[in-house]
C-alpha cells in the first residue's frame, strides 16, 4: 500500500480510490477451481502520503522497487509498455494498482493493473493497439476488438495486465468494459477465446443478473488472457459481473454465488469460509460487501472468483425494491 498503509481509518477516505465501493484501497477475491485449492487474491491502490494521481503513481513505483527484489519479479513485459501507461500526468480513476495471488504451497504472485485511459479516454484503443503489438500479440487486436468493441460508444478498454512472472506463467490481459450489454453481447465476446462453453456463460449471467438484458447500472466487464504462445487469439476468456448492481442486498448475492457455484460443479466450503472471515453485519443489511463475481473460461484454470470488500469505510444501505425497478 505505500505511504497509504499509515494512513488511519476515518470517516472520509484520504484518497477516493476506484478499488472499492466504499473508495477503500484494498479488496480481497477468492479464485475457485476444481480439483485445486482455493486461491486468496487482493487487489491493492498504493497511496501516498498527499495522495493524488501522479503521487499515488510515485508510491507504486516505489513499492515495485521493494517489491522486485523481495520477490525477484520480473518486469521485462512492464519494460516494454512502461511508458505507454505511467506518464508523467496520468488521467483516469487509477494509474497503477496491484493484485497479489497468494496460495497454499507457493510463493505469492504478483500482477500489475494498468489503465488504458491514462492518457485520455479517446487515446485507450490506440494505446492498447500499441501495447499488444509492443508484447507479440499484434495479431491479436483485431480479433479482440472484432468480437468485444463492436457498438461505438458502449464498449470500451478499461484495464490491461501483466504478471510479473517469468514466462511461460506470464500473462497478459486486456479487459472491455460493455455498458448497457445483453447476454448476446458477452455470448459474442467470449467467442474470440477457443474452448469456451457458451451455454455455460449464458447460464452464469443470466443467474447474476436476474435476466438477460441490458444490464444498464455498473457494466459487464470482458477479459482476454494472453499466454505464452498466444499470436493472433487469447488463451482464456472470464467475465466480471457486478453482482451488487442486481441484487437487494448481500443476502440475495451470497445464494445467487451458491446457485453459480452449483451450476459450476465447484465446492462451496471455501467462498463460504471466505465470507465468514470478513463479514461483521447481518447480510441483508447492506448491498456490496460481496461485490462481483467472475466465470474464467479457457485457458489456465476455469473456475469462479468472488469479490469481498473489506466496507472498512462504510456500509451501502440494501436497495428497497422501489429502487431496483
Amino acid at each position: 500500500m505505500g505511504p497509504g498503509c499509515e494512513l488511519p481509518l476515518s470517516a472520509v477516505p484520504h484518497w477516493p480510490s476506484f478499488v472499492a465501493d466504499d473508495h477503500t484501497p484494498v479488496e480481497f477475491s477468492v479464485a475457485l477451481t476444481q480439483n485445486e485449492p482455493p486461491a486468496v487474491r487482493m487487489i491493492v491502490e498504493s497511496i501516498a502520503e498527499h495522495p493524488d494521481r501522479s503521487a499515488n503513481l510515485s508510491a507504486a513505483l516505489g513499492v515495485l522497487d521493494r517489491l522486485t527484489v523481495q520477490h525477484r519479479l520480473d518486469l521485462r513485459q512492464l519494460d516494454l509498455v512502461r511508458d505507454l501507461f505511467l506518464p508523467a500526468e496520468p488521467q483516469g480513476a487509477f494509474a497503477f494498482w496491484y493484485s497479489l495471488i497468494v496460495h497454499a504451497d507457493a510463493a505469492p504472485a504478483i500482477k500489475v493493473y494498468l489503465n488504458p485511459e491514462v492518457r485520455g479516454r479517446e487515446s485507450a484503443t490506440a494505446l492498447v493497439s500499441e501495447a499488444l503489438a509492443r508484447l507479440g500479440l499484434r495479431d491479436a487486436y483485431p480479433r479482440v476488438t472484432g468480437h468485444a468493441l463492436q457498438r461505438d460508444g458502449l464498449d470500451r478498454f478499461s484495464f490491461f495486465a501483466l504478471d510479473l512472472t517469468e514466462e511461460p506463467q506470464a500473462r497478459v490481459k486486456t479487459y472491455v468494459s460493455h455498458e448497457a450489454a445483453e447476454i448476446a453481447d458477452v455470448v459474442r465476446a467470449a467467442a474470440a477465446a477457443p474452448d469456451v462453453d457458451l451455454e455455460l456463460l449464458s447460464d452464469v449471467v443470466a443467474l447474476a443478473c436476474g435476466g438477460t438484458g441490458p444490464f444498464t447500472r455498473r457494466p459487464l466487464m470482458s477479459s482476454y488472457t494472453f499466454m505464452s504462445g498466444d499470436t493472433d487469439r487469447p488463451s482464456g476468456y472470464s467475465i466480471y459481473i457486478p453482482l451488487r448492481d442486481y441484487v437487494q442486498d448481500d443476502l440475495e448475492a451470497c445464494e445467487r454465488v451458491l446457485t453459480i457455484m452449483a451450476r459450476c460443479g465447484l465446492d462451496t466450503a471455501p467462498f463460504v469460509m471466505a465470507l465468514a472471515s470478513i463479514v461483521r453485519r447481518p447480510l441483508a443489511e447492506g448491498v456490496g460487501l460481496i461485490a462481483h463475481v467472475s466465470l474464467r473460461l479457457g485457458r489456465p484454470r476455469p473456475g469462479v472468483t468472488v469479490y469481498l470488500s473489506s466496507e472498512a469505510y462504510d456500509v451501502t444501505p440494501p436497495r428497497t425494491k422501489a429502487m431496483s425497478l
